[in-house]
């Protein structure tokens, strides 16, 4: 398919669990398309140019930088923001972590970091701190220092695992 650069384009995706649609040009960012065409402002745009991981979207799972995708390249696709984290109970485990922990601030960096966060829990179960360190380097943070964040996601981690095991196996390793 071949449109003029002004030319709007429908783009249907699953964004946070339910189907939406909304049109684009085809040089429009797909967080510009989240914020803008479907409300999604939880999605943050800082530098543009995917190096502050402010604009951190889950495509398909994988956490991806949405202003270095098209809006029209995510067609079909499955996109989760930050507000997908927070259900009917309220907060999520990550999110009230956060909270506890002192790991945001200003909140403008939040939304990206948690959504890396999420994607980096789903493959690591039990990250070192080296591991936790090294995901977050990916994002740019000038209000915490980072070390509430990295205590917030290894609090998690321990916490998750510890409900993964089995209370009979649990009873077995406290004796």
């Amino acid at each position: 398919m071949h449109a003029r650069a002004d030319q709007r384009i429908r783009v249907t995706l699953t964004l946070n669990g339910r189907e939406r649609s909304g049109y684009a040009e085809p040089r429009t960012q797909l967080c510009d398309f989240l914020r803008h065409e479907l409300g999604a402002t939880g999605t943050h745009v800082g530098c543009e140019h995917g190096v502050c991981g402010a604009c951190t979207v889950r495509v398909d799972g994988r956490a991806s930088r949405s202003c270095l995708m098209l809006a029209v390249q995510a067609e079909g696709r499955r996109l989760d923001t930050v507000e997908s984290l927070a259900g009917e109970e309220g907060l999520s485990d990550l999110q009230q972590a956060f909270r506890r922990h002192h790991a945001l601030q200003c909140g403008f960096c939040t939304a990206g970091i948690l959504m890396s966060c999420e994607e980096f829990l789903d493959c690591v179960a039990d990250p070192s701190e080296a591991q936790v360190r090294d995901m977050l380097s990916g994002h740019l943070c000038r209000c915490t220092g980072y070390t509430g964040m990295v205590l917030a996601v290894l609090e998690v981690a321990r916490t998750r695992c510890e409900a993964a095991v089995p209370d009979s196996q649990q009873e077995n390793n406290d004796v």
